[in-house]
């Protein structure tokens, strides 16, 4: 059972839903029925050779910097 983001037409909110089957929800705010999908950003975390983690996603995981990557600042 995935969890999905939802987008409301009417309203404007974003909001996550858990799936239950091909069942399609309604806005948590203004109960309409008009939602779409959103993309989902995903990452991942795996060990490096040399025993460092390193991570990835759409970005920075600190917010000290803009990097699109912690692997420059070693974070």
């Amino acid at each position: 059972m995935p969890i999905y983001e939802y987008h409301c037409d009417k309203c404007g909110i974003d909001f996550e839903y858990l799936v239950f089957g091909k069942e399609k929800p309604n806005c948590p705010s203004c109960n309409s029925k008009k939602v779409c999908k959103l993309m989902s950003v995903c990452g991942f975390v795996s060990k490096g050779g040399s025993g460092e983690t390193v991570s990835s996603s759409a970005g920075s995981s600190c917010g000290g910097c803009a990097a699109t990557s912690c692997a420059t600042c070693g974070q």
